[in-house]
C-alpha cells in the first residue's frame, strides 16, 4: 500500500457540523469551540456560512463570530459564500478563504439553491472574481458527486463537467463531496480514475460524509489515489439539510487517529482534539457520534479538560 507521509486535514465542524443541529448553540461557545480547534494542530476550520440566515439560522451570527475568534498565526480561517452579498459580509470581517459551492446533479443543486446547474455558474463565476480581486484564495465545494437524493447515481463525467466550470472560473482547490454517505471505495477509485486525468491531485480534497460507516475506507482508496486533502467534523457532527437522513462528515477525531496509525503525519495533537470534542459536546448538550468519543466515555476517561 502506497501512502503519503503527510495529509492536511480540514475541520469543517463549527460550519458544516453544527449547521444541521436544531437547538442553537449560543455564539460564544462557537467561539470558545473554534479557539479550542485553532490549539490542536489543525491549519484550516471551516468558521460559518454567509447564507441568509432564513435558511440556515444556526449561523446567523457569521459575522460575530469571525470577529470574535483568537486567529491563530498558520490557521486558515474560511467561510462558506453563496453570493456577492454574502461575499461583501465576509470580507467586512476579513474572511481567509471563501468558500463557494454547487451540486454535481440537478436535484440536489435546485433543492439547495434553487437555481439549476447552468444558472448557478455565472452567480459563483462573479463571487471567485471578486474574491480574488480583494485578494483572497477560493475553496469550491462540489456536492453529491457519487449519488443524489433525488436523481439517483452521479457519472464521474459530469462531476468532471462542474469541477471544469470552476476551476476555469479560477478556484484554487475543488472539495468533492459525497453528500450522503452511500459510497464504496470502488466508486471513489472509479470518481478519481476521472478526474485525476484532468486535475491535479494536489488541488481536490474528498469530503466524506459517514451515513453507511464506509467513510474510512473510502479515506484509504483516496489516500492510496494521491489525495492528501481530507474535510472532516470533529465528533462526527454534521449532515445535509437538503439530504434527508444524511449523517454527519466522517469523524476528525476517528480519522486523524487513522492516519497517525498508519504512520501519516497531520500537525495535530489528538489530545488537544478530544479535549476540543469534549468542550463541543458540553456546549451541545448531547454525545457526539464518533467512535473516539465513545471510547473516551466507555473508559470513563475525562482527564482532557482537567
Amino acid at each position: 500500500m502506497k501512502l503519503p507521509k503527510k495529509v492536511t486535514v480540514k475541520e469543517v465542524g463549527p460550519r458544516d457540523g453544527l449547521q444541521n443541529e436544531k437547538e442553537r448553540v449560543a455564539t460564544e461557545d462557537k467561539i470558545a469551540w473554534i479557539d479550542s480547534l485553532s490549539e490542536t494542530g489543525v491549519s484550516y476550520i471551516e468558521v460559518s456560512s454567509f447564507v441568509h440566515p432564513k435558511w440556515i439560522p444556526q449561523l446567523a451570527d457569521a459575522a460575530e463570530v469571525l470577529k470574535a475568534i483568537k486567529r491563530k498565526k498558520g490557521v486558515t480561517y474560511a467561510a462558506l459564500v453563496p453570493n456577492i452579498r454574502g461575499l461583501d459580509r465576509a470580507l467586512e470581517v476579513d474572511v481567509d478563504e471563501v468558500s463557494i459551492f454547487m451540486s454535481a446533479s440537478e436535484g440536489h443543486n435546485r433543492s439547495n439553491i434553487n437555481k439549476s446547474i447552468e444558472e448557478t455558474y455565472p452567480i459563483l463565476g462573479e463571487v471567485v472574481k471578486e474574491a480574488k480581486q480583494a485578494g483572497k484564495r477560493v475553496r469550491g465545494y462540489v456536492s453529491t458527486v457519487i449519488a443524489c437524493p433525488y436523481d439517483g447515481p452521479v457519472s464521474p463525467s459530469q462531476v468532471r463537467t462542474v469541477a471544469d466550470q470552476l476551476f476555469s472560473m479560477g478556484i484554487d482547490e475543488l472539495s468533492l463531496g459525497e453528500t450522503i454517505g452511500v459510497a464504496v471505495p470502488t466508486q471513489v477509485e472509479q470518481l478519481l480514475d476521472e478526474l485525476l486525468l484532468h486535475f491535479d491531485s494536489e488541488k481536490l480534497a474528498m469530503h466524506f460524509h459517514d451515513t453507511r460507516g464506509t467513510a474510512l475506507a473510502n479515506i484509504v482508496k483516496s489516500l492510496e489515489m494521491g489525495i492528501t486533502i481530507f474535510d472532516s467534523s470533529l465528533g462526527g457532527l454534521g449532515g445535509c439539510p437538503y439530504a434527508k437522513g444524511a449523517s454527519g462528515n466522517v469523524a476528525t477525531d476517528d480519522l486523524v487517529y487513522m492516519l497517525h496509525e498508519l504512520g501519516i503525519e497531520t500537525g495535530i495533537d489528538f489530545q488537544s482534539l478530544m479535549k476540543s470534542g469534549q468542550l463541543i459536546e458540553t456546549a451541545l448538550g448531547k454525545q457526539l457520534k464518533s467512535r473516539q468519543m465513545d471510547i473516551l466515555r466507555a473508559e470513563g476517561r475525562g482527564e482532557y479538560l482537567e
